[in-house]
């Protein structure tokens, strides 16, 4: 792997994360998954080959720039799907208990 192909691939994975925040903001979570998945294969691939490439200068520079965009993306994300993530947690809670009420007393 090339310095301009570690460079490549995330910048692929800057655009990636941004069409995740895209995805949140619209509740389009089969979509946020679809495409964590696709960070995820990228990342796969530079934990395998990255260590052989040594970037500098300005090429350290832009990496740099991608992975703060990318955490920064990552936390809009973490910011959009704390609520749902709570509403869904209070759902199945509820639905737990109801399912204890009607195991211990029956349905009505």
């Amino acid at each position: 792997m090339t310095n301009h192909d570690v460079l490549s691939v995330y910048a692929t994975m800057g655009e990636l994360t941004s069409k995740m925040v895209a995805a949140a903001n619209a509740s389009d979570w089969e979509q946020l998954q679809a495409l964590e998945l696709e960070v995820t294969a990228h990342v796969a691939v530079l934990k395998a080959t990255e260590g052989t490439v040594r970037l500098e200068g300005e090429q350290r520079a832009r990496k740099a720039s991608l992975i703060k965009q990318m955490l920064d993306d990552d936390r809009k994300v973490r910011d959009l799907i704390t609520p749902w993530m709570a509403q869904l947690a209070k759902l199945i809670n509820s639905t737990g208990t109801e399912r204890r009420l009607v195991n211990a007393y029956g349905g009505v």
